[in-house]
């Protein structure tokens, strides 16, 4: 009888102890189930990141296309800058004959005046620029002289200029003038013309061609 009591005791805090567990068992926390939010996030963040790609590979390709574009833009303002340094320096080697010069193209030289277009016009016709420095040389310092000269110039004769009448065209310096002055005679302007372009460049024997008076 005592026996039987006991087992029946034991029988039943057996029985609390299973209700126990399972009672703890459904109480721990189970894992977080998405929620339609959550999912919702999900998929804008997804279809964000492609739109954020692209963005940044256009914003990329917009780069990579501006810079040749400045590039181009620099380069052609350079060229531009070029043409018109040629174009001013081309200007620049335009002077008047001395002997052939009106008042008003020796008053557009500075430092000029009536007086120097008088003392200009009396030592005509100059046949070397030692003469025109000489004689301007009465008037004015030899610095206003070398000023006067970037303006005027005395005519090239290809058979009977001297070295330093020589040197008023471009690029010849005395070496070039004293191998044209043991080239001659030449037969004509166009081949003194010629030789200066063999002595100088092509295109600065062009432009001396304005300074040469015909044989």
């Amino acid at each position: 009888m005592f026996l039987k009591a006991n087992l029946s005791k034991l029988m039943a805090a057996s029985a609390a102890i299973i209700v126990l567990a399972a009672c703890g068992s459904s109480a721990t926390p189970q894992a977080a189930q998405p929620t339609a939010a959550t999912e919702v996030t999900s998929e804008a963040t997804t279809a964000a990141e492609p739109a954020a790609t692209e963005a940044t590979a256009a914003e990329a390709t917009a780069a990579a296309t501006d810079v040749p574009a400045t590039e181009a833009v620099t380069s052609t303002e350079a060229i531009t800058a070029t043409e018109t340094v040629a174009t001013d320096a081309v200007a620049s080697t335009t002077k008047f004959n001395l002997n052939t010069a009106t008042a008003e193209e020796i008053l557009s030289a500075p430092n000029t005046g009536n007086r120097m277009v008088r003392e200009f016009e009396e030592y005509r016709p100059y046949t070397t620029i030692t003469q025109f420095r000489r004689e301007i040389g009465k008037y004015v310092d030899e610095a206003q002289v070398a000023e006067y000269e970037k303006y005027f110039y005395v005519p090239v004769s290809p058979n009977n200029s001297d070295t330093a009448t020589l040197q008023q065209l471009p690029g010849v310096d005395a070496t070039i003038a004293d191998r044209l002055i043991a080239a001659r005679p030449f037969a004509s302007r166009d081949a003194f013309i010629a030789k200066l372009g063999e002595l100088t460049s092509v295109e600065q024997a062009t432009t001396a061609a304005v300074y040469v008076e015909a044989e």
